[in-house]
């Protein structure tokens, strides 16, 4: 190529970038002007992908895991044609743009993963990269590489001091997930000054112990060397690869380059005018791009398209070689098969005994495994506890990419963030560990929610049941925090068709995650529950009267004690209602008509019961109403000990019914 087109092309993305974060006043210039060199030369000549088809299956996937540099992202979705126009780019950061502050999935074509975060990119890329090992091993043939593509994520000196970073490619590692690669954005500065201050390790020597290739491009601006480094990296077919690219941040700005000042700033106009002159650029206009460097882009862009023509073609003749394959193809691709469960009484069925909801949970897990082909998750080294293993699946290793049963050691942050990775590629994810460690997720999970992503949390040792391992391990307050999260569906279920309804949504959604909280203890198969439980809260047992002296609304294991206190009450001459409520967002997303149907709003004595925080329920308690809750922290006991210590008896169930009527 003419050296003086690519050096212009390469230019371009780093004006661009200036220019949107001066327009927008606001911004991070610093990462695109020093990572630009490695982003063009990756997306122009190593990176299969098409600006005409961003969703071509077997694309390289590219994370921007330093989110906050996204208008290098943008440049590059911008320059290769992906649909982002100047204007788009004019309109960095401000309300309803396609340009975000931080790449935002499914907002902005293009772009495989929400980031900002940092070290989450990391982590999400692990994900993808599994999901590729897993669908190559499945579905590849002799001479029919259907699935044959790379995941590259680029992060900075901040996403590596993140342990998010260091638990994921731990794992990543330990599993020889060759088609990684790890593009390192090493400019020792970091929003206090040099990294000096706080981070003086040798990363690569850590990436070495974790079990990747490393590599190293001395001048970041060098787009030879960063090639034959990427080339390396293909090379090892046994190992991640993790390329440390020495770069400067806010590079060919003379009075920022290298500075700490370059990264979460603007440049200044007199600095944006001092970079262009310095990098030679033709024009001063803001969002200038010569049309020689446009066809350039082009012409990479056309190239692309062949490729992925080329490997239609071939797919075409796998299917007609293959057509069993085809069709588990198809099955993993259906975002809606697991569908045809509702009307499946197998599935459904119970033994009519006593077991904890995390035992039924594993039932059901079992019974979606056939049907949901593309269901794969773990736990962070708790399965036999959670329930989570399913039988005859395999284990995913790094001798059999095929398992659909993933280990990923105590590791529950890079857990979550590799589940979101693999639903991101399409595979339908569940991860797991204790509730208590929902803390260690959430981070996580709060992006599986903004992504809109059907990932399931399945979280066990819901309560104070957990007993003797005492307040460490007995959750209070985690309930109500994942509650409060948007778009995050949480289930609490009371028995084993509450179980099987939250297993079955879960598995059917399509633009939100899931938790699951389950109990450890065993609980009682209610006689009222069934699959309204499907609406997240729904009438249980009925009071006899048109209009009910007071309304119980319980979930979990607390409802079979809902249900006893009314019996309770009823020797009293006290006719009240039992509401179960396993998932209030559900409820709350039901028509006005239903939700006051089943709490209606002349009844204004109302008593919640679960054994956990109180913090929520005021919304359907009312000022009126009571709480049998937990206030303070748990203890170290057997479980029927706790129960009593804290109140949740039939008698204090009753006294607080009392209380308010």
């Amino acid at each position: 190529m003419n050296l003086d087109l690519e050096k212009k092309s390469v230019n371009a993305i780093r004006v661009l970038a200036a220019d949107a974060v001066q327009k927008a006043n606001s911004g991070h210039p610093g990462l695109p002007l020093g990572a630009a060199a490695m982003a063009y030369e990756l997306w122009a000549h190593h990176m299969n992908h098409n600006p005409a088809d961003p969703n071509w299956e077997n694309r390289d996937r590219f994370i921007l895991s330093g989110g906050h540099g996204s208008t290098l992202l943008y440049s590059l979705l911008h320059l290769f044609g992906y649909g982002l126009k100047v204007e788009d780019l004019a309109d960095f950061r401000q309300l309803d743009s396609l340009t975000p502050g931080h790449p935002e999935y499914g907002h902005t074509t293009g772009v495989e993963a929400t980031t900002g975060p940092l070290g989450a990119g990391m982590g999400m890329a692990v994900g993808m990269a599994m999901a590729e090992a897993h669908l190559a091993a499945v579905f590849n043939k002799p001479d029919y590489p259907v699935v044959d593509h790379y995941t590259y994520v680029l992060g900075g000196d901040g996403c590596m001091m993140e342990g998010i970073s260091s638990e994921a490619f731990s794992l990543a590692g330990t599993l020889g997930l060759s088609k990684l690669i790890v593009l390192y954005d090493s400019n020792q500065i970091s929003i206090e000054g040099s990294t000096d201050i706080a981070f003086t390790e040798n990363v690569r020597k850590r990436m070495e112990a974790f079990g990747f290739q490393t590599l190293t491009v001395e001048d970041g601006n060098d787009t030879a060397e960063i090639g034959r480094a990427i080339e390396a990296a293909k090379a090892d077919t046994a190992r991640p690869s993790f390329i440390t690219v020495k770069t400067q941040i806010g590079y060919g700005c003379p009075d920022k380059q290298g500075k700490a000042s370059a990264h979460g700033e603007p440049l200044g106009a007199d600095n944006v005018k001092a970079l262009k002159e310095n990098l030679g650029w033709e024009s001063p206009e803001p969002f200038f791009v010569p049309e020689a460097v446009y066809e350039n882009y082009r012409s990479l862009a056309a190239e692309q398209a062949k490729t992925q023509k080329a490997w239609e073609e071939l797919f075409v003749s796998y299917a007609k070689a293959y057509p069993e394959m085809k069709k588990l193809w198809d099955e993993y691709h259906d975002g809606k098969i697991a569908e045809k469960l509702y009307e499946d009484e197998s599935y459904w069925a119970y033994e009519d005994k006593p077991q904890a909801t995390r035992s039924l949970s594993g039932v059901m897990l079992n019974r979606l495994k056939t049907a949901v082909p593309g269901l794969i998750g773990g736990a962070a080294d708790l399965a036999p506890s959670t329930k989570t293993y399913m039988n005859d699946m395999g284990d995913f290793s790094k001798d059999d990419y095929t398992g659909r049963n993933l280990h990923f050691g105590v590791r529950e942050l890079a857990m979550a963030a590799i589940g979101n990775g693999l639903a991101l590629h399409g595979l339908r994810s569940f991860v797991s560990t204790f509730f208590v460690f929902s803390d260690y997720t959430k981070p996580m999970a709060r992006l599986s929610a903004l992504m809109k992503l059907p990932v399931t949390y399945v979280f066990t040792h819901d309560s104070i049941g957990v007993g003797e391992d005492g307040p460490t391990h007995e959750p209070i307050e985690q309930l109500a925090m994942l509650r409060a999260m948007p778009n995050l569906n949480v289930f609490r279920p009371a028995d084993a068709t509450e179980t099987a309804a939250a297993w079955y949504y879960a598995a059917t959604s399509q633009d939100a995650p899931t938790a699951l909280v389950l109990s450890r203890q065993n609980l009682p198969q209610l006689a009222g529950s069934g699959k309204e439980a499907l609406k997240g809260g729904y009438v249980l047992e009925d009071s006899k009267k048109e209009v009910p002296d007071a309304i119980l609304i319980a979930s979990g294991s607390e409802v079979s004690l809902a249900v006893e206190a009314k019996k309770a009450l009823a020797a009293e001459n006290i006719d009240v209602r039992v509401v179960s409520m396993p998932s209030m967002d559900v409820f709350e997303s039901q028509s006005q008509e239903y939700k006051d149907s089943v709490l209606p709003k002349q009844v204004r004595a109302r008593v919640a019961v679960e054994a956990l925080s109180d913090f929520g329920w005021g919304k359907y308690v009312g000022l009126d109403g009571a709480y049998v809750t937990m206030h303070g922290f748990g203890a170290s006991a057997p479980a029927d000990l706790l129960f009593e210590k804290f109140g949740f008896t039939v008698e204090n169930v009753v006294k607080a019914v009392k209380s308010i009527l």
